[in-house]
């Protein structure tokens, strides 16, 4: 008769079997496996010194390049812009590169009549109605409405209010006076739309560079891009514009330039400003923009016919 004392005994029995198992298998494994793992693990410690020496070159090379870029634009750029008058307009995204940017203009020679920063407001589609109104409210005797987009897009109105009173009038068409241009600026500056360089724009530009990056992401991203868009067609409809951005994917501005061929032709872009190289180009851009009335598309991107446009004489 089976009784408990029989269980416990072929419990014991099984238990023992594996234990003595599992003892002579390591022994019999230990060496072949902990060879091969020891292998392994030394053929990953050397792939990761690698990679990580190939990074190392490729961010010293980088900073080559950039070296570089900084000193031949010390031999080319200097009297290329001589008396040229060159507004700075930074969208939102693009204000980290916006200082670089300024540099190479100066260095260009270029007199800058002023640096606008667009804030995050004026592209804010819940503000439509206040910026169609304001462009209403901020009209000047010589900044007058007349002319201005009639659509229902507050951004494009307000947008060619301030290209009016930033750029150079059309031939033939009076000037807008310093005080209207101030108090234009105020009301959009009062209301939190845009700041400028120490409240200071001192007169109408010939040409302009929009600093840019990269695309929008939130839930509203397709009509602050499109808002973006309506700003740089505004300014291009009055004077010689750049877009010096940060990519060329995703829907960003440089991206929507270069994909509207009747955009294309007469807005530049360089896709890679936030680099000293990019910023170089941007200067170079707006040289045969205002010496050739020539728009080109420069960078790296796979987009770009070339990375940067035929050398000034």
């Amino acid at each position: 008769m089976i009784n408990f004392r029989y269980h416990v005994v072929s419990l014991t029995a099984v238990f023992l079997a594996l234990a003595i198992g599992l003892v002579v298998g390591t022994a019999a494994l230990n060496g072949p496996v902990a060879d091969s793992l020891e292998g392994q693990v030394t053929g990953l410690r050397k792939d990761n010194q690698n990679w990580r020496q190939q990074v190392n070159n490729m961010e010293k090379q980088l900073a080559l390049e950039e070296d570089f870029a900084e000193e031949i634009s010390q031999v080319i750029l200097p009297g290329t812009l001589t008396g040229r008058r060159v507004l700075v307009l930074t969208l939102p995204n693009g204000r980290d590169h916006t200082e670089g940017v300024l540099k190479k203009l100066q260095q260009a020679g270029a007199t800058l009549t002023g640096r606008v920063e667009l804030q995050d407001k004026l592209i804010n589609p819940d503000n439509n109605t206040n910026l169609l109104e304001l462009a209403v409210t901020a009209a000047r005797p010589t900044a007058q409405t007349t002319g201005l987009p009639g659509n229902g897009h507050g951004v494009e109105t307000s947008s060619a209010l301030l290209a009016s009173v930033l750029l150079d009038r059309p031939q033939g068409v009076a000037p807008v006076s310093d005080a209207d241009r101030r108090a234009v600026l105020a009301a959009y500056n009062n209301a939190g739309y845009l700041t400028t360089d120490n409240n200071k724009v001192t007169g109408s530009a010939e040409a302009v560079v929009v600093v840019s990056g990269q695309p929008y992401v939130d839930k509203d991203s397709e009509k602050r891009d499109e808002s973006v868009v309506k700003i740089a067609e505004q300014f291009d409809r009055t004077g010689s514009i750049v877009v010096a951005g940060k990519g060329s994917v995703g829907g960003n501005l440089v991206a929507v330039v270069r994909g509207d061929p009747v955009l294309a032709q007469t807005i530049s872009t360089v896709d890679n400003a936030n680099t000293v190289q990019g910023q170089l180009v941007t200067s170079l851009a707006l040289v045969e923009q205002l010496t050739e009335k020539k728009a080109g598309q420069y960078g790296v991107g796979d987009n770009a016919p070339s990375l940067l446009p035929r050398l000034p004489q």
